[in-house]
This record gives structure tokens, C-alpha cells and sequence, in this order.
């Protein structure tokens, strides 16, 4: 399948690798994709992910100041 072709399975998984990238604390210029169609679900993954992972670790910091 070339980039240019998405299915919500690809669509799927993109989201899935920003969200991990994201977590990560990674930036999102990891991006491996091109087409606008996936790198929209990848980044839109990666923002999910960067803030699940930023607000981790403010919880985590207000339990060091509890």
C-alpha cells in the first residue's frame, strides 16, 4: 500500500505510533509520515500522548510536594 492510500487500519495505527511517541516525552518532528492524511492521525496521537505524558508528571511532582 502506497502512502498515498490510508484505511482506518493505518489510520490506526499512525495515531497509535504518535501516542507512543508522544508518551515517550519524543518530539513530534518524528513524524514518519508525508502524506497529510496519516501524519494528521500520527500527530494528532502524538498530542494525546504528549499531554497524557505531561500530566503524569505534574501528579507526579505534586505527590514528591505532598
Amino acid at each position: 500500500m502506497s502512502e498515498t492510500e490510508w484505511t482506518l487500519d493505518t489510520l490506526n495505527k499512525a495515531y497509535q505510533q504518535g501516542y507512543m511517541t508522544g508518551l515517550a516525552g519524543k518530539p513530534n518532528e518524528e513524524c514518519p509520515y508525508r502524506h497529510d492524511v496519516l501524519k494528521a492521525a500520527w500527530e494528532a496521537g502524538w498530542d494525546d500522548g504528549s499531554g497524557q505524558s505531561r500530566k503524569g508528571s505534574k501528579e507526579r511532582k505534586k505527590l514528591r510536594l505532598a
